[in-house]
């Protein structure tokens, strides 16, 4: 038996941000999380320098951590299997286990599975648990042992659609035999019948979801509906949980399991939640029990809720917390002091697991739930799209995400840097840019995509094009963005100012619309959003998790379905456009299905880089940008778990920590030899 994974998966530091959640995975933010400033920097202030001050030999670590999210991350469940936002899998990954987990380097590592792999190139992957992990309650009473049933129970609550409200459900769906049947099969039930359902024997699950089988109490074998050699890293994400019918049954009914909270539910994990104040803090002791004896934890780790970064930036300075990412205008008030006290400990972060796309909606509404015809007509036509991406100059916008090093955080492909790599140890997106004929032209000082010439031209073909369809200009963009929240309003006017001054307010013009309290109710539900720009984080390492999300004619297709619209582009009437942009959606799909049927990992990678490179060449995605910040922190970045997918990325496990706090330069001397 494997006890390693097949495939090296690697590098990116996981931030707190939100929801994401995913529609069924990992899902976008619904505003760029951008720095807290009143508006960005226009020049680029200087990097820290080495420190003048002479640094300790000696590191004392930090036994007590301290750690902070901002109110609007604050946990949405304590049920890992109904988590799809970051924020709330960062925490409840320290309160329950799952059968793998990741180190500093992305790769899978063991967790309650001891050993695993697949002998048929994978179809079937069979699991080995490791015997005496326990459950306990919150006190640390034993309630007891974590078996291959606890795995069929979570299996069958993610599937079960009145259980789980479908979250988490397109994963093991696509995947395991029974898995997409059992969840129609619920999907039909009253509510009564399917919440009445279980896993025990002789259950309908197990009759339907013949693609899991717990062999004993230590042995969980998985039967894949085909080749499916990268399902090992679905065991790092949420869908595959355990959870213990003892605690089910304790609790009473489904209703209780949903509404549970810490005093409530069964712990396996390295931590327990010892208290729990809603908006205001929470606390996490050791596991008594816990299995990983030679891992290093903190005694507790305390995670205080906070308005802002400025907030916690007070903290920081007052020595209460021990971490915290810099908003633009502090970073640039340290920057501009060399005696600040700060000045030697700026720490600038790898990027954060998430690639950022600007996306159109082809199917746009009028506010009166007419079709908006005019710009329908505009994004249809390719060479309009493709003005946009080699017109616009993302200079400002990306200054937003890195006041320092801005050119660092322009993205290029869809797909997120580091999820796979070939058997020769070559990034899955440098595959990518060498079909578009753009590798090795990302130096971190110029833009790759922007060219003002070329943008001219397909501005000049749109303009000639677009006329002859009776469409008038400026084509209006209506750009949404919570009402308030001041950083979207403010990363909202430099997308604005930065887009017309590259284009022409007389050719595009942002329109810069907000919402109350929902962008989902308010603006997506009613197709009134022009373009959307969201982060998309994977969910298991293949390319695959990203290319679905774009699709047509997949309802799953978290992006094609409910941002771009794109099964639904002809609603207005055929034209040759419309036409010509659904043919190229439609080839899309086909060569991700027609990759996504190989099992050979590089003819695999190599296959899906043809499909995102289509996808990116003809201008139906505008990859945008990373999100590289800079920090103050206490904590080695490259010490925590490390993946590009998943749930454990934020594991406070075996983290390396200084409680002077670490200085520029140790941090990088610490990734030269990373």
């Amino acid at each position: 038996m494997n006890n390693s994974a097949k495939k090296v998966l690697a590098l990116a530091m996981a931030a707190s941000m939100m929801l994401s959640a995913c529609g069924s995975t990992q899902a976008p933010a619904e505003t760029p999380a951008a720095p807290s400033t009143p508006e960005a920097s226009t020049t680029t202030p200087a990097a820290p320098t080495t420190p003048a001050a002479p640094e300790k030999t000696e590191i004392e670590p930090i036994e007590d951590l301290v750690m902070y999210q901002t109110h609007a991350n604050e946990l949405d469940t304590f049920n890992m299997l109904y988590s799809q936002s970051q924020s709330s899998s960062d925490v409840l990954c320290n309160l329950v286990d799952g059968l793998l987990e990741v180190d500093p380097d992305g790769k899978l590592i063991p967790c309650l599975a001891e050993e695993w792999g697949t002998e048929d190139g994978g179809i079937t992957w069979t699991f080995k648990l490791r015997e005496g992990v326990k459950w306990v309650d919150v006190n640390g009473n034993e309630k007891g042992e974590t078996t291959a049933e606890d795995f069929l129970v979570g299996l069958e609550w993610v599937l079960n659609a009145k259980k789980n409200d479908a979250a988490n459900v397109s994963m093991p769906s696509e995947m395991i035999v029974g898995a997409a049947e059992y969840y129609d099969y619920t999907s039909n039930l009253s509510d009564e019948e399917a919440m009445a359902l279980n896993a025990g024997e002789g259950s309908k699950f197990r009759e339907m979801v013949t693609g899991i089988e717990a062999v004993d109490a230590h042995t969980l074998k998985y039967t894949c509906v085909s080749e499916k050699p990268y399902f090992d890293s679905l065991g790092a994400y949420c869908c595959l949980y355990p959870m213990a019918q003892g605690m089910v049954d304790e609790l009473g009914s489904v209703a209780a399991v949903k509404a549970m909270d810490n005093t409530q539910m069964w712990y396996n994990g390295a931590y327990i939640m010892t208290s729990y104040v809603n908006g205001n803090e929470k606390r996490m002791e050791q596991n008594p029990t816990y299995w990983d004896t030679e891992s290093t934890r903190f005694n507790s780790v305390t995670v205080k809720m906070v308005d802002s970064v400025e907030v916690a930036y007070q903290l920081y300075q007052n020595g209460e917390i021990d971490y915290i990412q810099l908003s633009e205008s502090t970073l640039n008030t340290i920057l501009a002091d060399p005696n600040h006290d700060y000045y030697n400990y700026l720490v600038e972060n790898k990027p954060t697991k998430y690639s950022w796309q600007m996306y159109w909606n082809y199917n746009k509404h009028n506010e009166d739930g007419s079709v908006d015809v005019n710009f329908n007509t505009a994004v249809a036509n390719e060479a309009f799209r493709k003005s946009i991406i080699h017109g616009w100059d993302t200079t400002e916008y990306l200054r937003r995400q890195n006041t320092v090093n801005p050119m660092k955080c322009e993205n290029l492909t869809y797909t997120m840097k580091g999820l796979c790599y070939t058997s020769e140890g070559k990034d899955y997106t440098e595959l990518v840019q060498e079909k578009l004929g753009i590798a090795g032209k990302q130096n971190g000082e110029t833009l790759v995509n922007y060219n003002k010439e070329l943008g001219e031209q397909y501005k000049a073909q749109a303009l000639e094009e677009l006329a002859a369809l009776n469409v008038t200009f400026p084509i209006v963009i209506d750009y949404y963005i919570s009402g308030s929240n001041q950083t979207a309003l403010d990363t909202a006017n430099v997308l604005k100012n930065s887009l017309e001054a590259s284009l022409g307010s007389d050719y595009v013009t942002l329109n810069i619309k907000t919402y109350v309290s929902s962008f989902t109710k308010e603006v997506r539900n009613a197709k009134l959003h022009g373009m959307y720009i969201s982060g998309w984080g994977a969910d298991y390492g293949d390319p695959m998790n990203y290319m679905s999300q774009e699709i047509v004619d997949y309802d799953n297709a978290f992006y094609a379905v409910n941002y771009r619209n794109a099964d639904d582009i002809f609603e207005a009437g055929v034209t040759p456009a419309t036409e010509e942009l659904y043919n190229d959606l439609v080839e899309f799909t086909d060569m991700v299905k027609a990759a996504d049927a190989i099992t050979d990992l590089d003819a695999r990678y190599d296959a899906f880089a043809e499909a995102e490179a289509f996808l990116i060449d003809n201008a139906l995605t505008h990859p945008l940008y990373y999100q590289i910040q800079w920090t103050l922190t206490k904590v080695n970045p490259y010490s925590r778990p490390n993946a590009m997918y998943g749930a454990a990325n934020g594991k406070y496990k075996n983290w390396e920590t200084n409680a002077d706090g670490y200085t520029t330069a140790q941090i990088d001397e610490i990734a030269a030899n990373a």
